[in-house]
């Protein structure tokens, strides 16, 4: 019999609590490949998933026998396992049913009701100069004193804590002011922006980036809130809001 690994698999380490631990493990063998991946050879999905060998082979047989793998034998060294046609079929299904409102309105609901503050969601639209920001959803603060932005409502593409995020980790950032560089720079290396009166005097805003699985910005989370209402301890909540959103939010 082989010796345990002294350090677990991915799946070990990351189970699913209550699940069951082969599928953990088989859904590993999947997780494994990555944007401009074709084909794995064993060894390589050993490897990403800290899989013993004889494990791996016997899950991507069951995963094989289901259509979400296949083997490629193509003659060279670069034989091994590619996705299989069944992945096509579920991303179908998934992109028909898919529902941008239904994932990230409850996101913003549950950072609402963490902060007291209102929660939004923004992306950009249009290239150029005619480039807008577009409040996409909003979830109201239940407060009186708030400012009153609409689900739908076109925002500056460079001014507010939103549009800075927005353009902080876009692709292009052609004809900025140095100071506006240094700005964007500096967003990218803390992760998000806080400010106040960027957009609108007296009121503060939160933003955090929200990526698609291929790495691309997709949209902001912003939490505004009056001014002397900011707290340093809103930050965490705009950030994990954030990254649950990213890598969910990319099929049309």
């Amino acid at each position: 019999m082989p010796r345990k690994a002294q350090t677990g698999s991915l799946a070990d380490t990351h189970a699913a609590p209550g699940g069951t631990a082969a599928v953990d493990r088989a859904l590993t063998l999947l997780a494994a490949f990555r944007a401009g991946d074709t084909v794995l050879t064993l060894a390589e999905l050993a490897e990403r998933t800290q899989l013993y060998k004889s494990t791996a082979l016997r899950l991507l047989a069951s995963l094989a026998h289901a259509g979400l793998v296949q083997r490629q034998d193509n003659g060279t060294d670069r034989a091994g396992w590619v996705l299989g046609p069944e992945v096509a079929r579920l991303h179908g299904l998934y992109a028909a049913s898919f529902s941008l409102d239904r994932v990230v309105m409850p996101v913003l609901q549950a950072l609402m009701r963490a902060t007291g503050e209102s929660a939004a969601y923004h992306v950009l639209r249009g290239e150029g100069p005619e480039q807008v920001r577009l409040c996409l959803y909003r979830v109201d603060s239940p407060q009186p004193i708030r400012d009153f932005i609409k689900a739908g409502d076109v925002l500056s593409a460079t001014r507010g804590t939103g549009a800075r995020v927005l353009q902080a980790f876009a692709t292009t950032r052609a004809g900025l002011a140095t100071s506006d560089r240094r700005l964007l720079a500096g967003i990218r290396e803390r992760g998000f922006f806080a400010a106040n009166g960027d957009r609108l005097a007296g009121v503060t805003g939160i933003s955090a980036p929200v990526f698609h699985a291929d790495g691309r910005i997709a949209a902001a989370v912003t939490l505004t809130m009056p001014t002397h209402r900011y707290d340093d301890r809103h930050v965490p909540p705009v950030l994990a809001a954030a990254r649950q959103l990213s890598g969910q939010v990319g099929a049309p």
